[in-house]
C-alpha cells in the first residue's frame, strides 16, 4: 500500500474538524516547498570575476603578466 493510500485510509477514520486540520497542514508544507523554491530563483547573479575573486594570485609561478605574447598586441588601438 502506497503512502497516499495509507495516509487516505487514516484520514477518513478522523472526524470532519481533523481531516480539515490535516489538509491545512498539507497546505503549509506546499506553501513552504514554493517558498523555498522562490528563496532559490531569487539569488542575484553575480560576475565570475567576483565568484573566482577568491582564487586570484593562488597559483605560483608562470608569467607576470598574461600578455607575454607581445606580437598580438601590435597595431592594437591604432585602427
Amino acid at each position: 500500500m502506497s503512502i497516499i493510500q495509507t495516509a487516505t485510509e487514516k484520514m477518513r477514520s478522523l472526524p470532519p474538524e481533523k481531516q480539515q486540520e490535516v489538509l491545512d497542514f498539507i497546505e503549509f508544507l506546499q506553501s513552504q516547498l514554493a517558498q523555498k523554491n522562490t528563496n532559490i530563483e531569487q539569488i542575484e547573479p553575480i560576475s565570475f570575476l567576483a565568484a573566482a575573486q577568491q582564487f586570484a594570485g593562488c597559483v605560483d609561478g608562470g608569467p607576470g603578466d598574461l600578455a607575454t605574447n607581445k606580437q598580438y598586441f601590435e597595431g592594437l588601438g591604432t585602427e
